[in-house]
């Protein structure tokens, strides 16, 4: 790989100095520059009378100044488009094919890099405001008003937990054996839907769906929610916050029902107004994760089981670790106001 080359005031300084009878290696010291450096370019003036560089060979430069400014123009417009596109695209301009690893070298000069697209959730911008706005609104509460929330939601717990792609070590020709491969089962072989809550001092109560329905089903309607809310809420508050509390919930039918709604109203509940379509915002999501992450080294093999670990699971989640996620809510209001309401879940 070639070096940089010198610029012609540090040549020019060197032939100063060697005017002023200055020995190669001071010359060197002073500019410092490499001693071969000095007598290389020493050597070039008295043989040819020349410092400047000679052209270097190569395929000369394919686009212009203008050609490289269409290519960031057409990315920064859509960064979806293609290689392929671009070349496309400037062939019709300027009548001139440049090759895929062309463009993508120009687009590397300007800091640009191919990466895949994180997937998220579709906002509509009704939504995005809504979000917006709640986010100014909280950014600036105290610790104590985050404190002073129990947090609630419904999750989905699996019999068998994703655990993601596994290394092994294993030879060529083995990798179907028995003890090289990970298990997997369609729809999960089996699950749960549970009711929880969790404040800032801790995790609250874990309540199975079809612990509660008649029809010992996991469905939860608006009626089976109220009395989830009747059993548990002034339970949990009292163990988790005391008497000033507000209650966070989501925008889902079943919290938002008319008959659930008189239900609050007449236990004169403060609810805090939530924005749809922001589980990123929601911390108990992130207990949710915690709580399925500890699920992964059980090895349940019926329902059953599976509730008797998630209640282990989640009755092992620390005060700190739920104390952390609630004290980020400032944290996740900028990141909303910074994406200007989209999603920054994924």
């Amino acid at each position: 790989m070639r070096s940089k080359e010198l610029s012609m005031q540090v040549k020019e300084a060197i032939l100063k100095l060697q005017k002023q009878k200055k020995p190669i290696r001071e010359i060197a010291t002073i500019l410092r520059v490499a001693k071969s450096t000095v007598w290389y370019i020493l050597r070039k003036k008295a043989n040819t009378g020349e410092l400047s560089n000679a052209k270097r060979p190569g395929c000369p430069r394919k686009t212009t100044a203008v050609g490289d400014r269409r290519i960031i123009s057409m990315v920064k417009r859509n960064p979806f488009t293609t290689a392929n596109q671009v070349n496309n695209t400037l062939q019709g301009l300027v009548g001139v094919s440049i090759s895929k690893s062309t463009i993508k070298r120009r687009l590397h000069e300007s800091k640009y890099r191919g990466c895949t697209a994180r997937c998220k959730p579709l906002i509509n911008l009704k939504n995005r405001k809504a979000r917006l706005d709640f986010a100014k609104e909280h950014l600036k509460k105290p610790a104590q008003f985050w404190k002073n929330i129990l947090w609630t939601d419904e999750t989905k717990i699996n019999l068998y937990q994703n655990d993601g792609k596994k290394k092994v070590w294993r030879r060529h020709g083995t990798a179907h054996y028995p003890k090289h491969t990970t298990s997997s089962v369609k729809h999960s072989g089996g699950s749960v839907m549970a009711w929880a809550c969790m404040a800032a001092s801790g995790t609250g109560t874990l309540v199975f769906i079809d612990d509660v329905t008649q029809d010992r089903s996991s469905r939860m309607n608006s009626e089976v929610f109220r009395d989830i809310l009747s059993a548990q809420i002034r339970l949990n508050v009292v163990k988790l916050i005391g008497r000033r509390f507000m209650i966070q919930m989501d925008n889902n039918p079943k919290h938002t029902a008319k008959a659930t709604q008189e239900f609050i109203k007449a236990k004169k509940w403060k609810i805090l107004e939530w924005p749809s379509q922001s589980p990123d915002l929601n911390p108990i999501e992130n207990v949710f994760h915690l709580l399925k992450t500890k699920l992964r080294t059980e090895r349940p093999t019926n329902k059953q089981q599976l509730k008797a670990a998630a209640v282990k699971a989640w009755q092992r989640i620390k005060k700190e670790e739920t104390q952390h996620l609630v004290m980020s809510m400032s944290s996740r209001l900028q990141a909303v106001i910074a994406s200007k309401g989209f999603s920054t879940k994924y």
